[in-house]
């Protein structure tokens, strides 16, 4: 199963860090955030991946050639390369346009990813969502869409009101009732009928339609989820990374053998379906 990454767009909220590179590119540690949401991927298994490029595309093939690869195919908007340092990677890195919106990056997509389903996701989201059971619950319901439904971050703490006194001062809290889009989704190719063109924003018009025609689950992830959107939350996101509490870090350390990183092997966990 191939797995899709959006990472096309300028990441304009986070200009401190991506005025010369995607926004993909921003590191957590020593490694770019792409890294890292493909490191999580391929600990359940899957190591097919196709990147949506658009702003500073290069920025993400130097990366990737700067990590060494075996023979480099290029063939028009697209470059397919097996990172050497991470054996049985492939990573196929597609243009998709400086301007074409999410929707038109992943239909533009269409022609390399057949006609099985795949996963998407974006490139500036962290998660410790079960994949094995995202897939599980998807295969299960027989739908066109599944995302991953998450509770939005609280960014304020609340007011108890007595009247006009405040009777007691709220820490930030999760309201369990509150859902919201957190991405890692699985879909059907069939999900192409529904966008047309580079202006349409995966996000709006093909999610709608999708929902009104019945099409569009929502797998539900309590857990850890966390966006890069800012410089604060690239910042969060580095301290959980050095600190070693890290949620999204499933995979076991890379060992050098002979000059040939080799990755212990990890145990994809069991398909099931989820209430």
């Amino acid at each position: 199963m191939k797995v899709v990454i959006l990472a096309g767009g300028k990441g304009s909220r986070l200009a401190e860090e991506t005025g010369s590179k995607s926004k993909a590119m921003v590191r957590i540690g020593s490694d770019p955030i792409l890294w890292h949401i493909m490191k999580y991927y391929s600990s359940f298994g899957f190591s097919h991946f196709v990147v949506a490029l658009g702003y500073q595309a290069e920025s993400i093939k130097k990366y990737f050639e700067s990590e060494g690869s075996g023979p480099v195919i290029e063939d028009g908007p697209r470059t397919i390369i097996h990172p050497r340092s991470e054996p049985g990677w492939t990573v196929e890195l597609i243009h998709t346009g400086l301007e074409t919106l999410s929707g038109g990056r992943l239909k533009r997509l269409a022609p390399y990813l057949g006609s099985n389903p795949f996963m998407l996701t974006y490139c500036d989201g962290l998660a410790d969502v079960d994949l094995g059971r995202l897939l599980a619950f998807h295969t299960a319901h027989g739908r066109l869409v599944t995302l991953t439904a998450i509770h939005p971050q609280a960014r304020f703490g609340g007011l108890s009101l007595n009247g006009d006194r405040v009777a007691a001062f709220q820490e930030k809290v999760v309201d369990p009732n509150h859902w919201v889009n957190g991405g890692y989704f699985v879909l059907s190719p069939k999900v192409f009928d529904y966008i047309a063109g580079d202006s349409i924003q995966w996000e709006r018009e093909p999610l709608a339609d999708l929902a009104a025609a019945g099409e569009l689950m929502a797998y539900r992830h309590e857990n850890f989820w966390q966006c890069m959107d800012t410089l604060p939350e690239s910042i969060l996101l580095n301290d959980l990374w050095h600190t070693g509490k890290a949620p999204w870090k499933r995979w076991a350390p890379t060992t050098i053998t002979s000059g040939v990183a080799v990755s212990p092997p990890l145990l994809r966990p069991a398909l099931e379906a989820t209430s």
